[in-house]
């Protein structure tokens, strides 16, 4: 009998993760601020509230085990704007977490690895006396440039503001900050540690390329 209910029940998970998607068009995605076309959020979601003040575009993929929310808990008016805008043609990865409280603009063509945190609010300790979890905790708006890579387990706080086609290696923590077009930002916490010149080219020089 257990045979039969292990199989049965691999049945119907392998089955739900072939069908259960939010795809656009669906009752799900119709409770988004948008869902474009060609997009879907995989099977199973981890945790996904505050849809009406989320954006998505059009044939982006976003992974299963996602954390995708606006807001500090469901149920909550948050005016008119959208906090999170997520671009067309994006890939987030398997397990990732977006979470908004102010603003999270991702662009165009963006692609994470799996497990990647991108947040705009952090707590605060100024108050000695008072336990961190406790404290009112700050916002600041994120933003990430068209084109950009995100490896595995990086970390996107509050207040970074990355420009277009950067790449950020994977595990790095992205510190507030402007990031130039074309950087290359790796450690913790992170630094841009190589940059594209259109006249002189990539400093320091790309392995193998030319003096």
């Amino acid at each position: 009998m257990s045979r039969l209910l292990s199989w049965m029940v691999r049945g119907v998970w392998s089955w739900a993760r072939r069908h259960a998607q939010i795809r656009a068009g669906s009752r799900a995605a119709r409770r988004f601020a948008a869902f474009g076309t060609g997009s879907s959020i995989a099977f199973p979601p981890a945790t996904v509230f505050g849809e009406p003040w989320i954006e998505i575009g059009e044939h982006t993929l976003i992974g299963g085990d996602i954390t995708l929310t606006a807001g500090m808990v469901p149920g909550l008016d948050l005016g008119a704007a959208p906090l999170v805008r997520i671009g067309n043609g994006c890939t987030i990865g398997r397990g990732s977490h977006v979470v908004a409280h102010t603003s999270i603009d991702i662009g165009d063509d963006v692609f994470t690895g799996p497990y990647v945190y991108i947040t705009d609010q952090n707590h605060v300790y100024a108050d000695t006396e008072v336990p961190v979890g406790r404290q009112w905790p700050s916002d600041e708006p994120v933003v990430i440039g068209s084109g950009t890579w995100i490896g595995t387990n990086a970390v996107i706080l509050p207040g970074a503001k990355l420009g277009r086609n950067c790449v950020v290696a994977a595990s790095t923590v992205v510190r507030p900050g402007d990031y130039p077009d074309h950087s290359v930002i790796a450690g913790i916490p992170g630094r841009v540690v190589r940059r594209y010149d259109p006249d002189a080219g990539w400093d320091p020089p790309l392995r193998g390329s030319a003096a």
